[in-house]
């Protein structure tokens, strides 16, 4: 029987790259957007074509605890179960730090930790009952080393969400592994679409394999961690950027 796997936010940028990944190793796949319905549509069409999996979609803003609600039964409803779960749903508002607001640093808050861990305890609670169950959120290296004030908001959240993880791997032991990803750099269309050739360089440069990531090297890292065979790997946070200095 296939994996279930849910990704928030699977349908653009790094979690498109993760839901195609994961697709091609026969996991079924639930995946929630909140404005790339197109994109949710087409990305369905194209992995039931490709792999003949199951993949449902389904529109949901995990800021909104009744949504995710229903959207954790609908899911339910349609698989019966839920093996994975990728926390990839994020948004950064970078601005200069003089324009910094508190209503962009708390949305950016409410969406990066809080909606996190509201789908994570909802989700959670299914995977105890299971008596099994993987979780792998999507941090940032902005949260451990890299720091950048036009994303001081992100860059919070990001730190608060590897606090989240070590809390949540305490929480839902022994059955539920949870650790997570922290990225650098990755070359995905969201990320380097407003950044001009000579940044993309002089931070190329900062890298010992002098290149950006490809979206799929982070999604094999998520499905290796995800997967029995990291059966033993818990409470971490892995840190996959090249090599930076």
């Amino acid at each position: 029987m296939n994996k279930v796997a849910l990704i928030t936010g699977g349908a653009s940028g790094l979690g498109k790259e993760i839901s195609k990944y994961l697709a091609s190793k026969n996991c079924d796949l639930a995946i929630t957007y909140l404005s790339s319905e197109n994109s949710a549509v087409k990305l369905k069409k194209e992995l039931e074509k490709q792999f003949g999996i199951k993949i449902n979609i389904y529109k949901c803003d995990i800021t909104d605890e009744d949504q995710i609600n229903l959207t954790i039964n609908k899911i339910i409803n349609d698989f019966g179960k839920i093996d994975y779960l990728v926390n990839n749903a994020a948004i950064c508002i970078d601005t200069i730090f003089d324009d910094k607001n508190k209503q962009n640093f708390m949305k950016t808050l409410e969406t990066n930790v809080v909606g996190t861990f509201l789908v994570s305890k909802l989700v959670g609670a299914i995977m105890y009952k299971q008596r099994s169950g993987s979780i792998v959120n999507l941090s940032s290296t902005n949260g451990i080393n890299k720091y950048f004030p036009m994303s001081i908001d992100y860059d919070a959240s990001k730190a608060a969400l590897n606090s989240l993880t070590h809390n949540l791997a305490l929480e839902f032991a022994p059955y539920i592994r949870v650790n997570a990803v922290a990225p650098g750099w990755v070359k995905t269309e969201n990320e380097i679409k407003d950044l001009d050739i000579e940044y993309i360089k002089s931070e190329e440069d900062k890298i010992f394999i002098n290149r950006f990531a490809e979206g799929e090297e982070i999604a094999k890292v998520i499905y290796f961690i995800l997967s029995d065979d990291a059966s033993y790997l818990n409470n971490q946070i892995i840190t996959v950027d090249g090599g930076t200095y």
